[in-house]
């Protein structure tokens, strides 16, 4: 999709000024499947940062995700709203099974976004 959908851009805008992580969301990207909640960016960063901090190998990555110390927290210039939707505790769609098991953190282009329909779609945990 080359202009995202509107509807699902409001989506999207809704979560990061309500700062809401309950909003379920399945979507068709180029590839993939996704379907989970989504996040808020910030919190989706924290999370990001989190997870790589813990990582023997990775910890020094989790600075990319983290906002500077001293209060200034860099935004990059965005326009008219969001441009990409952030999950977590989100599983990519394979056959009839979402995988990884524990769920995963993805950040999606909302203009990569073909179809979506509220909700998660069900798969098989096994």
């Amino acid at each position: 999709m080359t202009h995202p959908d509107d509807l699902l851009v409001a989506i999207a805008a809704m979560v990061e000024t309500r700062h809401s992580s309950q909003m379920s969301l399945t979507v068709v990207i180029p590839g993939a499947v996704i379907t989970g909640r989504l996040a808020p960016e910030a919190l989706w960063k924290q999370r990001v940062a989190e997870v790589l901090r813990d990582s023997d190998d990775l910890s020094e990555f989790a600075a990319v995700f983290t906002p500077p110390q001293g209060g200034g927290h860099h935004q990059p210039e965005r326009g008219d709203g969001p441009t990409h939707l952030h999950f977590h505790v989100a599983r990519i769609l394979q056959g009839s099974f979402g995988i990884p098991d524990t769920g995963g953190m993805y950040r999606v282009a909302l203009k990569d976004v073909s179809a979506w329909t509220v909700g998660d779609i069900g798969y098989a945990d096994q």
